[in-house]
């Protein structure tokens, strides 16, 4: 295996070419990391998604991507964190087809299901913070 870079990209979010910019790269990394296509695809699909939510709820935050190892495997760590308003109700994020701004409501839930472990936190005014992974297999 070669050596990968494991110091953080951060990458802000605070239009349109941004998320295009976080996503190209996220793919990129993954490509690097050995990932097979359809997973960089996968990647580059949740953080589109999550860097959308940055947009549309903070209109600011930034994406971090960090290549990570862990009992010899290795990933991609994906932070996406923002100070907008928060969610005020977690669980109806989470829940496929709830949304607040007319979408799908697929983002948060479709994201969760594309990588391999996901966490959230978020506090109303205070802002969100999505921590997402997937191994390479």
């Amino acid at each position: 295996m070669s050596e990968i870079s494991t110091e953080p990209l951060v990458m802000p979010i605070a239009n349109e070419a941004d998320i295009v910019a976080a996503r190209q790269r996220g793919r990129t990394m993954a490509i690097e990391l050995g990932f097979a296509g359809c997973d960089g695809t996968l990647i580059a699909t949740a953080i589109s998604e999550v860097a959308r939510n940055i947009l549309l709820y903070a209109q600011r935050g930034e994406i971090i991507l960090c290549c990570v190892e862990l009992g010899g495997r290795r990933g991609l760590s994906i932070e996406a964190r923002d100070s907008g308003p928060g969610i005020p109700d977690l669980r109806k994020a989470l829940t496929d087809g709830y949304s607040t701004s007319r979408g799908l409501g697929l983002g948060l839930p479709g994201s969760r299901r594309l990588m391999d472990e996901f966490a959230i936190e978020s506090e109303v005014g205070r802002g969100t913070n999505v921590t997402m992974t997937k191994w390479v297999r």
